[in-house]
């Protein structure tokens, strides 16, 4: 893996974790059922993102 790909997959991990903690900080304020379960939905997606790019490393 060249140096680049290797500063654009942390990169990427970076955005993913701030990504899952934004919805999750979301999920944690809403109180309409739906939403906290769309917010905690879409944290759970940029986790399995997350982790799908660390294996790639």
């Amino acid at each position: 893996m060249s140096e680049k790909e290797l500063l654009y997959l942390q990169d990427a991990l970076g955005h993913e974790q701030f990504l899952k903690a934004q919805c999750t900080d979301c999920a944690a304020k809403l109180s309409d059922p739906e939403l906290k379960n769309l917010a905690s939905t879409l944290a759970a997606s940029h986790q399995e993102i997350f982790k799908t790019l660390y294996n790639a490393l």
